[in-house]
């Protein structure tokens, strides 16, 4: 897949911006990004390298930094670009990276000056089908596969003279294991010399991180079969740190490390290695949020034995190196047989010739020496008979399964090895596999090899997985015999056959592949799925298998309430990364769609298919990845001047466009109207603001109630706690300043950073300060106060008025808006701090409290003192009259609250409101004492009076 986005631009220079979840490093590192900076680095280069620099009339890349965060095998990543055309006059400036095939892209974000692109995942439509037969009329790009398993994404655009762009980049895979190690790899391949280049990779494995390496870059010709050779130490200026479950990797070459391992900037693959603790039982399952996702890896068992047929091309196309490589591995695997094993070779071009007739032998010394003897002699000839050298082998295969009493736990595969099309016999790809499908009837597994550009990758790809196999694809200028080596190691140990993991009707349903005909050493089984029952406190898994002495039944009851053993908020060293807390659906989803395209490819029937690719395209579409049927669709992100009705406004600011990002996969809404704007920003009385101050306004009773705490700095509020019902915590953290001079108080409070946590329908948080808005939804975004933006996901939205508020919207029925109080001169007493409103509370439960919360469904009554102190109830145009008396009385849920009457300055766009004041820290007001709403910690989302909980 090549995705070629270009756009040229054309507007009048002005600073470019940094965006989003890099921009405090790139505050950090715009000094080394300066161009005098680089230059002074750049005479250190040796002086081939400072010529070449010289020459170059491309925009020079500044920054390249990869960020991965890994949870359970799950890799997130994200790639950041940026590039600077310090020319007289625009130029076209190219971002190229190169991707797992099996990774799904699900952001895109390139932004200019003060324009932002952000690419819109949409579904694709049916006449693409001819770009997509140009593609493949393309030298194949395979799609499984270590060795060559890349695709390129390439975007490209031009920079107006003396500005920078910015490119942003995020995908998502699921870690396969091969030869006993999950392998992730990164493409460090920038092109050019760069000022500031880094990859750091976090890790989370809660089974135990073992076996970590990082083994010297890698490129392309030295891609093998996973195992290092010579130098093993790794690349230069890596630092590696882990503790049992956590790991930090970073990269971060200077550019005159960077000219030592390559002058082009093409350095080669960044790889990681690493395994986890296991053992022989159900596996690891993980359970989070209603999804699941369960590892199966057992080890230390016997292995099968295995029946195996090497069906080999030996066409006049094999002619060199290839055929070379291809004995030579032979050798090896040969060697590699175990006694109990059986084997055959053929050998195929227009004929096909087998070395022994109409049987497997048994590996002795003899046989072994022989078949060395034979595969010596092959020389390469004539065309390329697939389907013939298939039917033989099969037909040789199932005879030997059908005449001998062979065990019957034993494992039978044919591993087939071309470098050419179909040129000899049937040559018509469908019925090769209809051929092949008939012939093998599910009795074995079919493996299939390619070689070189001229391979038919399709037909391999879909021949092994319609018969239980795997495909791999190789370069023509790479190792083969490493290759095959390496691959043969992969499937040349099966340990267990017939594998079923099973798992109760009523308790889950959408799982993913539960039946695998083979489970070899070093790899592993995954399979997910959704949770129906959430209310059970257990889930029952059952796995059945048989290996070469027994067997297998393995079961097992997984606790269901302990999500905070699978819970990733506030792991240390994982706090920046893009890692979404709900991992285990991501995987959930990233599997499925995975077998809803192999199966798309293994029909024949177009129904079947239509369907098929309608249920992929659909959970693509809502899990913002791109595949084969959906798309990325590039859209402006800035001010519009027509139409009118879809010009985006900034609240504090005319003329300024509302700058609407998309990053770290949150979509920006396509257009905000002006009278959305005046809505959102609508707010009420109710509040906390100040130092701090309270207002809690009773709209039926026509009057407001205020108060103050007098709290400690660093002392956590808890403002609104409705976590049971509504999902929703709203906790302010205090801030310390000096008192005025001549006051009565010690020292003055104020809010600092507000907290807003929710956990329905799933888990978010925002944490705001006075200069950026953290949002966390299962994508990290840092955003600055000082840039206007909207942000939208599923349920939430953040609509920052630069210097001025933000609103919070929480399923269109909580609204919150917090004001962001800026001093340009501060006097000693004053600090920079919030203000906490509640604009719209209709979502909130009638059980919500904290210190506002408790108000917003109950009704206070004002009463008036007697002589004889008993109370009446004052109505409402008794209200004014009773102003002057320092001696009212409100009731609040039975209890007598004396109060008085004061006007109050608040910072909701009106200078004053006049309120009944409660003394004494809301005694008798409130429930409880002050002391009762500290929260533990900004997250804490427990009750006022309950236990602690975190989100």
């Amino acid at each position: 897949m090549i995705l070629w986005l270009c756009l040229c631009w054309g507007f009048s220079p002005s600073a470019a911006q940094p965006d989003s979840e890099l921009m405090a490093r790139y505050l950090e590192e715009q000094l080394l990004a300066d161009s005098s900076i680089v230059e002074q680095v750049a005479r250190r280069v040796p002086r081939q390298a400072k010529f070449l620099q010289r020459l170059e009339t491309r925009p020079r890349m500044s920054e390249f930094h990869v960020r991965s965060t890994i949870i359970s095998r799950y890799a997130f990543t994200t790639v950041s670009c940026t590039m600077v055309n310090s020319g007289s006059e625009a130029r076209e400036a190219v971002f190229e990276m190169q991707i797992p095939a099996a990774a799904f892209i699900s952001s895109f974000t390139m932004s200019i000056g003060n324009k932002t692109y952000y690419g819109e995942v949409t579904g694709k439509e049916k006449k693409n089908s001819t770009t997509d037969k140009e593609r493949h009329k393309k030298p194949p790009s395979p799609t499984e596969g270590r060795e060559n398993g890349y695709e390129t994404f390439r975007a490209s655009v031009f920079i107006p003279r003396k500005l920078q762009a910015r490119f942003i980049l995020h995908y998502e895979e699921l870690l396969q294991r091969r030869l006993g190690k999950y392998e992730y790899t990164v493409s460090v391949r920038p092109q050019q010399l760069v000022g500031r280049l880094r990859v750091e990779v976090n890790i989370l494995e809660n089974s135990g991180i073992v076996s970590l390496e990082v083994p010297p870059l890698r490129n392309s010709k030295q891609k093998g079969n996973g195992k290092a050779e010579g130098d093993v130490s790794p690349p230069p200026s890596t630092v590696i740190g882990h503790t049992k479950t956590l790991a930090k990797v970073t990269f971060n070459p200077s550019v005159v490390e960077q000219t030592k391992i390559a002058r082009n900037g093409i350095l080669g693959d960044f790889i990681i290695r690493y395994d986890v603790s296991r053992e022989l039982s159900v596996g690891d399952v993980q359970i989070l949020n209603g999804y699941f996702v369960h590892y199966f890896a057992p080890t230390d068992l016997p292995p099968l034995p295995k029946n195996v047929v090497f069906v080999l091309d030996s066409s006049a196309s094999m002619v060199g190196t290839k055929l070379k490589q291809t004995k030579e591995a032979l050798f090896t695997i040969l060697q590699d047989l175990r006694p109990e094993d059986h084997f055959n070779i053929i050998g195929f071009s227009n004929r096909i010739k087998v070395w022994q007739q109409d049987r497997l032998v048994p590996v002795t010394p003899n046989n072994i020496r022989d078949a060395k003897k034979y595969i010596h002699n092959m020389s390469p000839t004539g065309g390329t008979n697939i389907n013939g050298a298939l039917q033989t082998g099969a037909k040789l295969l199932n005879d030997y399964i059908a005449q001998n009493d062979i065990d019957a736990r034993s494992v039978s595969l044919i591993i087939f090895l071309t470098d050419g099309r179909p040129t000899v016999g049937e040559t018509q790809s469908s019925k090769i596999l209809s051929n092949t499908k008939d012939a093998i009837r599910d009795r074995f597994c079919l493996f299939t090899i390619g070689i070189g550009n001229d391979v038919d990758h399709k037909l391999l790809e879909r021949m092994a997985l319609e018969n239980c196999g795997m495909t791999r694809l190789f370069q023509e200028d790479e190792d083969a015999a490493s290759h095959l080596k390496g691959f043969y190691d992969e499937i040349g140990t099966p340990l267990l056959s017939d594998i079923r993991v099973d798992y109760p009707e009523d308790d889950v349903e959408q799982v993913t592949q539960n039946f695998f005909p083979n489970y070899f050493n070093g790899s592993e089984i995954i399979i997910a799925g959704k949770l129906i029952n959430r209310t059970s406190d257990k889930l029952h898994v059952e796995v059945t298998a048989s290996n070469s002495k027994k067997y297998i039944l393995l079961k097992t009851d997984v606790a269901i309430d302990l999500p905070s053993r699978n819970d990733i908020r506030g792991v240390p060293g994982l706090e920046d990364g893009k890692g979404d807390n709900n991992y285990i659906e991501r995987a959930w989803s990233y599997l499925t769609i995975k077998e809803l395209l192999n199966s798309r490819l293994k029909s024949d029937d177009s129904q079947e298919k239509d369907s098929l690719m309608e249920k992929a395209k659909s959970m693509a579409l809502a899990y913002n990845f791109v595949t084969p049927f959906t798309v990325l669709k590039m859209k402006e992100a800035g001010l519009h001047s027509e139409p009118p009705q879809e010009e985006l406004i900034s609240p504090s600011t005319d003329g300024i466009g509302e700058k609407v990002q998309s990053l770290q996969g949150h979509k920006a809404p396509p257009g905000i109207h002006r009278g959305q704007d005046k809505q959102r920003i609508k707010i009420s009385k109710t509040s906390a603001d100040g130092d701090p101050h309270f207002v809690i306004d009773f709209p039926s009773s026509k009057f407001s109630v205020c108060f103050n705490i007098d709290g400690e700095p660093g002392d956590i509020l808890r403002l609104v706690s409705d976590h049971r019902e509504s999902g929703v915590t709203v906790n302010g953290q205090l801030i310390g300043a000096p008192a005025p001079p001549n006051g009565h108080k010690k020292h003055r409070t104020y809010f600092s950073t507000i907290t807003i946590l929710s956990n329905k329908p799933e888990r978010s948080y925002l944490e705001i300060t006075p200069k950026r808005v953290i949002l966390d939804d299962g994508e990290r975004l840092v955003l600055s106060c000082g840039r206007s933006v909207v942000v939208r996901s599923r349920s939430l939205e953040v609509s920052i008025s630069a210097f001025s508020n933000i609103t919070v919207t929480i399923r269109d029925s909580i609204s919150f808006v917090i004001l962001i109080h800026h001093y340009r001169k501060p006097a000693p007493h004053q600090r920079n701090h919030l203000g906490f409103y509640i604009s719209n509370s209709k979502g909130l439960s009638s059980d919500s409290h904290g210190l506002l919360g408790q108000f917003l469904s109950h009704e206070v009554k004002l009463l008036q003192e007697s002589l004889n102190t008993s109370h009446q109830e004052v109505g409402q145009n008794q209200t004014e009259a009773l102003k002057a008396n320092p001696t009212n009385t409100l009731q609040v849920k039975g209890r007598l609250v004396p109060v008085v009457w004061k006007q109050r300055r608040i910072f909701n766009g009106q200078q004053e409101v006049e309120c009944w004041f409660a003394k004494n820290n809301a005694d008798k007001l409130i429930d409880g004492s002050y002391k009762d709403y500290l929260a533990s910690h900004p997250f804490d989302t427990g009750s006022s009076f309950g236990t602690i909980n975190s989100l």
